[in-house]
């Protein structure tokens, strides 16, 4: 999908898309204030912001801990170990059909599971057991959409690091391919997400981590989908395992060098992908009392 980078100065009316049972365990607000896209565009939107009858195709790799901990805002946000001297890091592909009030759009979602200010920083279990683990979420590191309003968004209210690209998602002989290509042109990063798998329901709530300027913030995020997952769990056991196809394609570009910097393993230890997904994602939780200070 090629960048969209005009800002309609109505918003998109398709309530009607939000049928589901879903979306009825919600209750939409307006922001305390409409939101100012630019000069003359101003927006009043209702959140949580819904999306309807979505795709999505995650890959969750393992890489390198101090690598990935040097992506983190902050000493006190620390990656959750994993076996080996290592950590997790996700792709998220999205191809939003249906968002409420807003143009459909593609993103990607770079995120690493982290604890907050842990007492202690237990390995593995919180990735298998995160409710247990208040501390427990997902920082965003890298955002890229097709959408300027909605990277506009993203920045001015949660503080996600949203960059305009291009995001080309696609099916091909049984893979869901995601491809990126930065301002330039330049391909820089290919994931391949097998569509079969074994079924498995997910009903998720989950907490996603971003700084706002000196804002430490904390959000929610809802999904609700049956998705086909692989998974490769003798992963854990061996490090730099061979893959059996190319999952993961890092290219050229300063993107691609982020991404090459982390050494990200060949073979991911997950692989999920679903359509029709329903989710939300909610305005910064003015609950939260952060245990992180930025100094101005």
């Amino acid at each position: 999908m090629k960048p969209t980078t005009d800002i309609a100065p109505e918003m998109l009316a398709n309530e009607d898309k939000f049928q589901d049972p879903f979306f009825k365990r919600f209750k939409l607000r307006h922001a305390d204030a409409p939101l100012q896209l630019s000069a003359d565009v101003s927006k009043n939107y209702m959140f949580p912001t819904c999306y309807a009858d979505v795709t999505c195709a995650q890959a969750i790799f393992l890489c390198d801990y101090k690598k990935v901990k040097a992506l983190l805002p902050h000493k006190k946000v620390k990656p959750v170990k994993m076996t080996m001297g290592r950590a997790i890091v996700a792709f998220s592909n999205y191809i939003y059909t249906n968002v409420m009030n807003v143009k459909p759009y593609n993103e990607i979602a770079m995120t690493i599971p982290v604890m907050v200010d842990p007492v202690v920083n237990i390995p593995v279990l919180p990735m298998l057991m995160d409710k247990l683990f208040k501390e427990f979420g997902y920082y965003v590191f890298s955002m890229p959409v097709t959408s300027l309003e909605n990277q506009l968004r993203g920045v001015k209210i949660w503080g996600l690091p949203k960059v305009v690209h291009e995001i080309d998602i696609t099916e091909q002989g049984g893979e869901c391919v995601t491809e990126a290509f930065d301002e330039n042109g330049g391909k820089y990063v290919t994931i391949k997400v097998p569509t079969a798998g074994k079924p498995e329901e997910f009903d998720v709530d989950a907490n996603l981590y971003s700084r706002l300027g000196n804002e430490f913030l904390q959000s929610a995020t809802r999904f609700k989908a049956t998705f086909n997952v692989n998974k490769n769990l003798d992963v854990l056991l061996k490090k730099g395992k061979t893959a059996d196809r190319d999952y993961l394609t890092i290219h050229n570009g300063p993107f691609a060098d982020m991404l090459r910097d982390l050494d990200i393993e060949p073979m991911p230890l997950q692989t999920r992908y679903a359509t029709g997904m329903n989710a939300c994602f909610d305005l910064p939780n003015k609950k939260f009392r952060s245990p992180i200070t930025f100094r101005g």
